[in-house]
Parts: C-alpha cells; structure tokens; sequence
C-alpha cells in the first residue's frame, strides 16, 4: 500500500508572498517543518473565523443640530420639502438625531422677518412639546442648536425655488449618489463651516445666494452675546444693487444700506477695496431669540405667526435685515426706525405703514438693547441669484470655462457639446447639440437637435424632441412644468428671452424683443396677454396671459411657444390653436405648479441616466464604486429598477468577473434595505430553498440561475433579517462564479506517469511556510490529484482496489499554529497534492502544482488568495504575478539578490508568535465585499499594492534593508486599509514598543493574530526584543522566533531513496 508524509513548515520556517496582483515571497528554512504522511482518507476543515467589523468613515465633524426648519411659501409644498429634508437625513448630510420641520408661511407675504418668527415659533413649540411642557417655553432654546433656512421667493427658472436648483458639480467622496443643489451647498456650509464653534441658538440662511466659505473662516465666540450676521466682501459697484453692513473697528454694526448712495457705499469700503455684503446669514444667540421669541405674543407681531393667522389677525410684512436687526444697529435710531419701511415692501398704502410702524415699535422694545456684530470672512464669495437668465447662465457657466461639464449625465456624442456648456441630469441620445454658454438640466432628449448659444433649457423629455428638431435655438430659455390644475394633471411649457427682464417696472421685452416688436411679428395683439381694463403701465412679462396649459382637443407641448420665433405661413393656425388654448401669466402659474410631480419626475431621470452609467461600469469593468448609488436608490425608496438592471448584467454577462460583480451588488442593495438591521452581512449560504438557482449556475447556465435568483429573492424582501440572509446567499451564488473562474486554473496543470512507490513505502513532503513583504483539505486533495472520483458508480474501496491495489494512510502535522498568517493552509495543500501525486505514480511539476491549489482551494469552497501556495513551493525570494484575464495563471519570478544578502537578511529578521489567532476567512469575505463595491479607498489602495510590489523587489535586487523595512510598513499600512479591524489592540502596543528597533514590521497574511514578523536595524537582536517585550505590560502569551531564508522549496522524498526536489 503507497504511503506518503509531508512537512508543511515551523515557527522558524516562515517565508514572504503577496496577493493576487503580484507581491514578493520570501520562504524561510526548512528544519524544523511540519511533516504531512499519507496513510487514509481524512478530512480536517479549518475552523471558520468569526466576522469583522468593518469601519465606517463618518462624515466630517460638524453642528449636531437640533432642529433644521425649511420655510415654504406654498401650502403644498410642505410635505414636499419635508421629505427632501429626510432625505437628506439618510444620506447622512443631516445629523440623525436632528428634528426636520418644513414649515409654511403664514401668508404668502410676510417677508423673511415673518417666516423667521414663525419657524422660531413652531421650533419652540415642538422642543417644548418634546421636553413634557404643555405651553411653548424658551427655556427649551438654552441647549438648541436650530438652523431656519428660508426657501424665498419664486425663481424663474426652478419650479422648486433657489434651493433645489442644481449646480454643476459632483462630490465624488459622498456616500450617496445624488445631485447637489444649492440647499445642498448651504446645510454643508452651515454644518461645517460657519456653525463649529457657535454656541446654542438660531442660525438663519436665506437660500436665494451662491455661497463659498473657507473650511476654517476664523470666527471668534469667545464671550459672545446679541446677534451676529455673516458678511462677505464684494465690490463697491455690486453693493449699488444690494445690501451692506457700516461697522466700526470692533465689527460692531452700525447701519445697514440697502441699495445705499455712493458715499454710503464708500462709508462702508474696507482696506482691502470690498465692502461687506449683506448675506442671508445671521445667528441669535438664545438670549436674543428669547427676546425675539417673546414679541409673537404682541400685535402686531403676533400676525407673522400661524397662530395669528389663526386668530384671524391682519398680516405684517417683516424684514430680518431691515427691521429685525436693523433695531439692533448702533447708529439708529427711534425715530428713523419707526419712520423707515424695508425694501421688500415697496410703497403700499398709509395703513400698512402705520401698521409696520407699530410692529417696528414692538421689536424696538424688545431688540434695542441687543448687541449687533458682523463677521466678515474675507476669503468668501457670494452672489444673489437673481431673475436674470444672463447672470444664471453666467454663474453656471463662467467665462473662460476650459471644459463642457457633464455631471450625473450620460452623452451619446459628447462632441456634440461646445467648450463651456454645461449638462445637469441629462440623457441625450442621438446628435444633440450644445452650444458655448447654454446649460441643459433634467431633460432627456434624442435628436437630431441644435441647440445654440446663450440657452437654458430643463426638464423636456423624449416626447418633447420632436418639437425641437428643425430649429437652432439662442438666447432662451425654455422650460418645461408639471402642473396641477383643477381635476387634471399635465405639462406646460414656457419659453422666455435671455434678455427678457422679470422686473415691473420699464417698457419690458419678451423673446428679447419689444412687445410691439414682438405683436407685429407673431399676430398676437395685447388684449390676448391681459384684460382691457390693465392699464398699459402695468403690461409686464410677470402678467401676460402667454402660456398654455389646456387645449381643447391635445396636451400642450413646446411646439405651442416655438412658433412664435418664426411664424410661417401656415394661414395663422398656430396663432388660432394658440388663442384656443386655457392660457396663464407666469404670475398665475407659481401656485398651480407641482413641485412634488416635478421632483419625482427628475429622480426618475436621474436614476435612469445612472442605471445606464452602471450599466456600462459593470459591463466594461470599470473600477466605479456603485455603493453610492445603491444607497441613493433604497433612500430613495426605488430599489426595483437597480435590482432589474443588475439581474440583466449578470444573465447576460460573458464574463464570470462581471456577473459575480453584479450579484455581489445585489448583495449589496439587499443589505441596504436591511437598514444595519437583521445580523452580520458574513454567514452561512446554503439553505434549501437557494438550492435550486444555485443549482443552474453550477451547470453554468447563467441566464436561469439568475433568473431563479430573483424569483428567490423576491420571498425575502419582507424584514431586514431575511433581507441579509438572501444577500448572503446572492454572495455565495458569486463564489460560485468565482470558483469556475479560478478553476480555469486547471488548464496549467500537467502531470507525467512514473513508476508507483511500493506497498507500504512513505513519500515524504516538505515545505517551508511563507511570510509576505508587499500582498477538508485532504478528502479534497484525492478528489483533486484524481485518485478518488465522486462521480465514479464503485464505491470508494473498489476505486482504490482496482486501481491502486490498496488504499493510502496520510498524516499531517506542523509545528506552527492555527491562524499563524503564515499561509500554511494553501502550502499543506500544495505538499499534500504533490505527496500524493507522487503516490499515485505521477510526477507534478512545481507550476502544475501551484495551480493545482487553486484547484483544491476553490472545491473546498474555502476561497483564498492565487498565490499563498507559491511562498512554500518555490525557493528563495520571488514576485507572484497573475494577469486579470480567463484561465488564470499565476507567473513567478525568482528575483538575483546581491551576494551575501540572504546571509544578511537571515540575521535582521525575525519572527514574533503574537499569541492572538488570526481568523481569515470572515476577513477575506469583507475584503471581497469592498473589492466588488469597488470603494474609491480600496481599489486606490489595490493599485498601490501592485505599484509597491514592484518597488519592493527592486529593493530586494539593491540588497537595502532599509528601503524594505519602509516599503514592510507601508505595505501593513495597506493591508489595514484593505481589511479594517485586521489590527488587534494587543498587536499594536507590541508594534510601538518594537517600532525604535526595526526597520519595519508587519503581521503576516491577512492580519487579526498569529505572527508579526520584523525587519531589525541591527543584526541578531532576538535576545534584545525579547528583553523588550518582557518589559511590556498586557502583551499575553508571545514569543520571538529566529529565522532564515528558505533556498530549497518543496521536497519530496521516497523514504529508503535519494530526497528529490
């Protein structure tokens, strides 16, 4: 009967290897080894490891904010907005702890001091509530941090306001994949910059300016009291059109201009030429707010409040600049408080200003006595958004522009698109043309189409492209709305000039010609844009009846608007299905608009131009990471179309890689759903019912098994425990995909007939273990060396009878322990393959026998890296490389040292046992999780392996100890990025103690336990580290080994014959 042994390595035997993408090995020697002898069938499996933690990177430090309030002009807009809030709240922009509140004006006009009384109001009221009061108290205001953002006025070209328009940016460190809108800019901005260091109270945002802010902008608290207000510099010339704060040395404000006079605005110019704007930003400390708080109990005041209104009181329009803190100025006083109005009330009647007079009497009472200071940060920049389609187009696309910026957009012909344009959530098929300085934003549009300069143009879609096609558009802006009308839902489209003004005031344009311009060539006349009896002075833009919104036979479309640029000759019958149609003002428009249809219609667009980017990501093996759109897609509350794509890439995929990628995401959306909620992503993955799909891909019928998957899945979508369940079953249905993968491997394997060892004759294996300084196994091993075939109809015993004559005895031990890190698993197996090929009279050459482990591993189902085995088979100092294509093949090369230099190196190495065992496969499951996820962090981390890999070896040819303690470091470093929590406590407190002595140290294989293995800065200093550590507290059961380069590899040894390598 052939017998075999087999010595799989010792403490003093370790080598060096890396991953997958080619790191150095270093073998170490060869006596003591563990010795492996074959005698019978057994099997042993690994204990499984217990999963890892991984780390989250949390979002910057910041304001945990108590309460956010976003004020609303519009009744139907409060759920709206109350849901993007939450929204926001899970992607982690939000504190999670934070209460959000959309809140309504009380009147369409009260002006932003009103709606900043009010959201104070309704903020104290539900921190009171929240507290146990039964009556609004302010004492609720002393530990609050509240951020009131006010949503403003209209905006010509956002049905959704300035705070949901969409800038031309991405954030590619953000953990959810989403557009960035100007609310965006300014919770970050709040959050991060301006509200650190602030104490409890209410900060208050207008959301109506472009805003940037330094990350440290030096706003001193220290002893602080009153109000603040944020300034920001800006030019003498700007500050004609706009409000300035007048301060004096200490930043103690004195007056406040609006629109001042030149020598005004001159008063107000700093050393550094600008003048401090008025910003929209102010913070009440709570003493101030207390004061504020008080005056909604007092009439007037009392009528900027819901509960005014609900008393049935008169409204008051109130300022926060030029009332609120306007009291508070040094310079001003009673007298020409009470006589002044603020600007956004325009003239009005004698009785709104009594009214407003007695209002302003209230706040001097109770604000006078208030402090006043401004903080100006001289590095900021902000500007208003104003109605001008010039200065929008401007501030999205600046002059000089060197580049087209396409952000969250997929572009068929991005040629198309000239040199400073601009595309926002956009899917544009087909040749569709963009000229310099036109911006397009939510539209999904399929050509052939011009679109030429100065242009704005948002929210059309495919059925809209016909309209456009045949016309070269410049200078306008056209739009299109969802609009809510009584018993009907629909569209409506507006199209307006560039240089249209929105202002009351002055003669007026329209398509950026004069009215009579524009009657003379269309045929409209002025009776069909407003009544008889509006007196021509008040003939504007904001009240002209242009824009259909029903037809008596059709939906409206563009095409209802276009024809009045070139009216052809058609015998005026667009005219007459234009005066036809139920027309509104753009005035009468705003109230009618949807903006909840409006915001759902553009998720829409933006998740199918991003299902299409992850579509082309996956399918061309893009290192794109899709976390941040999986997360987007379950915050949002649409997994399905994701989980569709994904089945879709992975049935149809060619490519094993691609379509374990695929599944890996499915895994990942699932475990998203979960909500951190149901258990460890890490576990078991064989229950019954999955049986079936992973049955199919077995057989390597991709198409069905993921179309069985699917049907599986949709059985355990009810509750987040069985939600992480399936996706662990989706993660093993990947390892499916990649064991076939690796199992290509086999194509490498040879193997020649020799003559069969005698009954009873062992063959003895040896191997040393493996270190690395950059990267059930033996009923397995006869299925693998073909000795054993699962499939065969004999039973086991007439299998080895009549082909063997007998049966084989196999022993193996090794002298290292469980979870050394020393890849002794990978290398047992390579030595008990190669014992028993040789035992079955074959031999194996070194490479077959190194793919020949991948083989084995991969039936195991164990997983494991390509290169552990190559550390033990082969001799010396080596560099592992495998290709990324199908069959795989691991490639190594024996790296000339300078002579000498093993000698050298032997006497700077050594080994410590950490006494923690290293458990990895949980950590391998986590590192392949964030492979596929493709994190930014890992897949940068991954090329710098491959990078350092190459460094390393050049070190080695250089014979530079010191140049591979640093690289030895940096590649622990790395190994911790990859696989977070890899490093116990224990672990590190032996590093830094051992740190002034080495050139560099690292725990061997994945990390977690078993031996760190150092680089000395002097020669033979086992006893010296040894002393070290004995001095050390809490270190637990270690020890320091010597070792030394293995120069042998495997050996294999007929017992009674010469050793054979």
């Amino acid at each position: 009967m052939p017998c075999l042994g087999r010595d799989s390595g010792s403490r003093q035997a370790p080598g060096t290897r890396t991953g997958p993408t080619g790191h150095v090995w270093t073998p170490f020697p060869r006596v003591p080894r563990a010795t492996v002898a074959l005698k019978s069938p057994f099997c042993r499996r690994p204990a499984a490891g217990s999963p890892t933690l991984q780390s989250r990177m949390g979002p910057p430090e910041g304001v945990d904010w108590t309460v956010i309030i976003l004020t609303c002009q519009y009744k139907d807009s409060v759920q709206v907005f109350q849901r993007e809030l939450e929204v926001r709240q899970k992607r982690e922009q939000i504190p999670v702890g934070t209460l959000l509140l959309a809140v309504e004006d009380p009147e369409v006009r009260v002006g932003s001091g009103g709606a900043t009384l009010n959201a104070l109001l309704v903020a104290a009221e539900h921190l009171s509530a929240r507290a146990g009061f039964t009556v609004v108290t302010s004492d609720v205001l002393h530990s609050a941090w509240i951020l009131i953002l006010h949503m403003g006025r209209d905006f010509p070209f956002n049905d959704c306001g300035r705070a949901f328009t969409c800038l031309p940016v991405e954030n590619p460190q953000a953990s959810v994949e989403a557009l960035v809108c100007n609310l965006d800019c300014l919770l970050d901005v709040m959050t991060h910059r301006l509200g650190p260091g602030s104490p409890p109270g209410v900060w208050v945002c207008s959301t109506d300016m472009l805003l940037s802010v330094p990350a440290n902008p030096g706003i001193c608290w220290d002893g602080f009291r009153g109000a603040r207000v944020i300034a920001l510099p800006g030019s003498p010339a700007y500050a004609l059109n706009h409000g300035v704060y007048l301060t004096d040395a200490q930043g103690i404000v004195l007056d406040i201009y609006y629109q001042g006079t030149e020598a005004e605005i001159q008063r107000c110019v700093r050393a550094d030429g600008q003048v401090p704007l008025v910003s929209g930003i102010v913070f009440f400390s709570v003493e101030t707010a207390e004061h504020l708080l008080a005056t909604h109990v007092s009439p007037p005041l009392d009528a900027c409040t819901y509960m005014g209104l609900d008393s049935g009181v008169r409204p008051v329009q109130l300022s926060l600049f030029f009332d609120i803190l306007l009291c508070m100025a040094w310079n001003m006083s009673r007298d020409n408080f009470l006589a002044g109005r603020p600007p956004e009330m325009g003239q009005g009647d004698m009785d709104a200003a009594d009214y407003l007079q007695g209002a302003r009497a209230q706040l001097w009472r109770e604000l006078r006595d208030q402090p006043l200071t401004m903080a100006y940060i001289p590095d900021g920049s902000y500007s208003y958004m104003t109605s001008s389609a010039s200065e929008f187009l401007h501030n999205f696309t600046p002059p000089g522009e060197p580049r087209v910026q396409i952000v969250h957009s997929q572009v068929e012909e991005p040629q198309l698109l000239e040199t400073g344009s601009s595309v926002v959530s956009c899917l544009l098929e087909g040749p569709v043309h963009l000229g310099a300085g036109s911006v397009l934003q939510h539209c999904h549009l399929r050509g052939p189409i011009h679109i030429g300069t100065g242009c704005f143009v948002s929210d059309l879609d495919t059925a809209q492209s016909e309209a456009l096609r045949g016309l070269e558009l410049h200078d306008l802006v056209l739009q299109g709305h969802c609009v809510r009308l009584p018993g009907s839902l629909g569209r409506a489209f507006t199209l307006v000039g560039r240089l249209d003004s929105w202002e009351r005031q002055g003669a007026g344009t329209y398509l950026n010609m004069s009215w009579s311009e524009f009657f003379k060539k269309t045929g409209i006349r002025d009776w069909d844009l407003w009544d008889p009896d509006t007196s021509p002075t008040e003939h504007h833009l904001l009240n002209a009846r242009l824009f259909p919104v029903l037809h008596p036979s059709r939906a409206p479309g563009p095409q209802d608007m276009l024809w009045m640029l070139d009216p052809q000759e058609d015998g005026g019958k667009a005219l007459r299905a234009w005066r036809a149609s139920w027309r509104l003002s753009w005035e009468q428009l705003q109230p009618h608009l949807d903006r909840a249809a409006t915001l759902a219609s553009r998720r829409d667009l933006f998740f199918c131009q991003a299902l299409q980017k992850a579509r082309h990501a996956l399918e061309t093996r893009q290192d794109l990471s899709l976390r941040p759109l999986i997360r987007a897609a379950v915050h949002e509350g649409c997994p399905g179309p994701l989980l569709a794509m994904l089945d879709q890439v992975a049935a149809g995929a060619r490519d094993p890689g691609v379509a374990a990628r695929a599944l890996a995401c499915v895994a990942d959306v699932l475990g998203c759903m979960a909500e951190g909620q149901g258990g460890l992503r890490s576990g078991p993955a064989a229950n019954p019912e999955w049986m079936r799909p992973f049955s199919f891909l077995e057989c390597g019928d991709l198409a069905r098994g993921v179309e069985a998957l699917a049907q599986e899945r949709d059985k355990w979508l009810s509750r987040p425990a069985l939600l992480v369940r399936a996706a662990r079953h989706y993660e093993g249905a990947g390892q499916i995909l990649i064991r076939q993968a690796v199992m290509t491997a086999r194509d490498f394997i040879s193997m020649e007939p020799v003559q069969l060892p005698a009954p009873g004759q062992w063959v003895v294996a040896k191997c040393p273990a493996r270190v690395d300084f950059s990267g059930a196994l033996l009923k397995a091993a006869f299925i693998c060396a073909g000795i054993v075939h699962i499939h065969s109809e004999l039973p086991l015993h007439q299998q080895l009878l009549q082909t063997f004559g007998g049966g084989f005895e196999l022993h193996t031990w090794s002298e290292l322990p469980h979870g050394s890190g020393l890849g002794t698993s990978s290398i047992l197996a390579g030595a008990a393959l190669a014992a028993l090929q040789r035992a079955a009279g074959r031999a194996v050459g070194t490479e077959a026998l190194i793919h020949a482990v991948l083989h084995l591993e991969q039936v195991l189902t164990t997983g494991g890296g390509w290169q552990d085995q190559v550390g033990g088979l082969m001799p010396g100092i080596k560099v592992g490389r495998s290709r990324p294509q199908l069959p795989l093949k691991v490639e190594v090369e024996e790296i000339t040292v300078p002579e000498g230099f093993v000698q050298k190196l032997n006497e700077h190495l050594l080994l410590v046992y950490t006494g923690k065992t290293r458990l990895a496969r949980n950590l391998l499951q986590d590192v392949l999780r964030s492979w596929y996820a493709r994190l930014p962090a890992v897949v940068h981390n991954a090329h710098s392996l491959v990078q350092q890999t190459e460094k390393c070896a050049e070190a080695f040819r250089q014979g530079s100890l010191p140049l591979l303690g640093l690289y030895l470091t940096s590649y622990w470093e790395q190994k911790k990025l990859m696989a977070p929590g890899c490093e116990p406590l224990a672990v590190r407190q032996m590093m830094d103690v051992l740190a002034p002595y080495v050139h560099g140290q690292s725990l061997a294989g994945a990390g977690g336990g078993g031996f760190l293995y150092l680089l000395t800065k002097e020669p033979r200093q086992k006893e010296v580290l040894e002393a070290v550590l004995a001095k050390t507290k809490g270190l637990g059961n270690y020890s320091v080994h010597l070792v030394e380069v293995d120069m042998q590899g495997l050996s294999l040894q007929l017992l009674g014959s010469e050793v054979s390598t």
